[in-house]
């Protein structure tokens, strides 16, 4: 079968996960509203493929909150590290009774070998949801532009690693939150959420920080 990660277990508030190299306890953060003038969803890292195609689920136009869902690391009972595990478009508030891959034109899950997934490529450590009007905006903008917003001297590093967030379409709002990708670069997938008679609850990266059950 595709892999499918344990979302129920990791969007839990103080989830512990475990290894060899220590504890893993889950943070929920809240770290504003996305804007989608379109209400098409891409996933991507903004500053490497602002021309990331849209998922193929769409959504009603307009404003949805987001949370990122930091893990953080203890090692001999102390906070050693926190990463950000998955990052949340929160659509609807009811209980998702099931989690389906997220696609874009032309892929078709049944292709997959087993644990395989379809994603997408970090080469820059920054992972975002957002409406393709804002990537696309962020395609204008020169490598100054960049820089100063997006790649700041210091980067935040708590409560949520990496966090920043910017308005790129003035027109419609749209704008671009990024965290941090987990562990860094690297290939992410999506899941979509849905209640048991179909409602979409949200969209969830997971950016594989926290180990898979024994």
């Amino acid at each position: 079968m595709p892999y499918t990660p344990d979302l129920d277990r990791l969007l839990t508030p103080g989830a512990r996960f475990t290894d060899e190299h220590g504890a893993y306890v889950m943070e929920a953060h809240p770290v504003g509203e996305i804007v989608l003038p379109t209400g098409r969803v891409a996933g991507c890292d903004p500053l490497v493929c602002p021309d990331a195609e849209p998922f193929t689920v769409e959504l009603p136009p307009g404003r949805y909150p987001a949370r990122a869902w930091v893990a953080v690391v203890l090692r001999d009972g102390a906070e050693a590290d926190r990463r950000v595990a998955a990052l949340e478009l929160m659509v609807h508030d009811g209980q998702a009774t099931g989690w389906e891959m997220a696609l874009v034109g032309g892929q078709d899950v049944s292709t997959l070998e087993a644990d395989g997934y379809f994603g997408y490529g970090v080469d820059a450590g920054t992972g975002t949801l957002a409406d393709p009007v804002a990537l696309s905006a962020l395609e204008s903008w020169d490598y100054e532009q960049v820089e100063d917003v997006f790649i700041p001297a210091q980067l935040p590093e708590a409560p949520v690693p990496g966090l920043i967030t910017a308005v790129l379409d003035e027109a419609t709002g749209a704008n671009v939150v990024t965290v941090s990708s987990g562990w860094g670069d690297g290939c992410y997938g999506t899941w979509i959420g849905r209640t048991a008679d179909g409602r979409v609850t949200s969209f969830v990266t997971d950016f594989m920080v926290v180990p898979e059950p024994a």
